[in-house]
């Protein structure tokens, strides 16, 4: 795939089919879509392209941007999975955001990134104040030339099936149901880190911790059964989301898990954190030595979880 980021100067001389939009999640939604230019790919042999922003902590106030279900990098690498062609992470700024409809339309997805499909969902909106919409599309295909497809919103029951949708069951701690619409399992990246070395040398329980991205939307703080995918390989795990509220000090929002099997140096090394199930809400223990009968118990409750899932 080539990644195209941090420049609004580029040019693709392939014929492509486009798609526009977030892909925070790359939940079913956004796969139906991709089935779509899929298929294009296959009939027409177009290149298969997907213009989004580069809306990275730099770029936007945290305080008021909704977080993300997956962080820039990690939509780069699912989409790269998925076998798309062209990733287009444009720079958001204030001269980007006050781009009129048709102008966007004109220069971005046809001038530059060569479109001659454009697929996009009913609640599809673009450029300035969100005013340009598949109706606008279509209103201009014939000026430009392109092939309109609209995918009718992918649905879970009666509700559509959204990225904000998702955040809700990932604040109640309903995994099940989140990795059902992503359509795998919520997971988090990062780089194992040293914490408090509390876990091996105190509590008995050596852990890998990392830290998430500012923008990372984190599900409710708690146990959760995980697992880590690390060098090619998937383990068993239990992971703690939160902020150690028994240990004395203040303590930034962690990522640790108790690895099931593993005996390795893994410091350093880049890991995923799947979340399979909600096991119980954070809380403050009176001392280390009830956090650690509580901790022997959540590494029991994981194990026999795991199991049932390749029983």
């Amino acid at each position: 795939m080539e990644y195209i980021t941090g420049t609004r100067e580029f040019h693709m001389e392939e014929p492509s089919v486009v798609t526009l939009g977030k892909f925070d999640g790359r939940h079913r939604g956004h796969q139906k879509l991709l089935w779509e230019m899929a298929e294009v790919k296959r009939k027409k042999g177009y290149r298969i392209a997907i213009f989004t922003f580069d809306m990275s902590p730099s770029a936007i106030d945290m305080e008021t941007t909704q977080r993300v279900i997956t962080t820039n990098l990690e939509r780069k690498n699912n989409l790269e999975r998925m076998g798309i062609d062209y990733l287009v992470e444009y720079p958001f700024t204030k001269e980007t955001a006050h781009m009129e409809p048709e102008e966007f339309v004109k220069q971005i997805l046809i001038d530059q990134m060569n479109a001659k499909t454009i697929v996009v969902g009913t609640d599809c909106t673009f450029g300035y104040m969100g005013a340009g919409n598949a109706d606008s599309l279509y209103q201009w295909k014939d000026r430009y030339g392109y092939e309109l497809i609209v995918v009718e919103k992918e649905k879970d029951d009666l509700r559509d099936i959204s990225s904000t949708y998702i955040r809700e069951l990932l604040d109640a701690g309903n995994m099940e149901k989140a990795n059902e619409l992503l359509g795998e399992p919520y997971a988090i990246h990062g780089t194992v880190v040293h914490g408090n070395h509390l876990g091996g040398p105190v509590l008995g329980f050596p852990t890998a911790n990392i830290v998430p991205e500012p923008e990372k939307h984190l599900p409710i703080f708690g146990v959760y059964v995980s697992k880590v995918y690390i060098d090619g390989k998937y383990y068993g795990g239990i992971t703690n989301i939160g902020k150690k509220p028994t240990v004395e000090g203040v303590s930034p929002v962690g990522v640790e898990t108790y690895i099931y099997g593993i005996n390795k140096d893994i410091y350093g090394k880049t890991i995923e954190v799947q979340l399979l199930h909600f096991v119980r809400p954070e809380r403050k223990f009176d001392g280390l030595e009830q956090l650690k009968v509580q901790i022997e118990k959540d590494r029991d409750y994981g194990m026999e979880y795991l199991k049932t899932l390749s029983e």
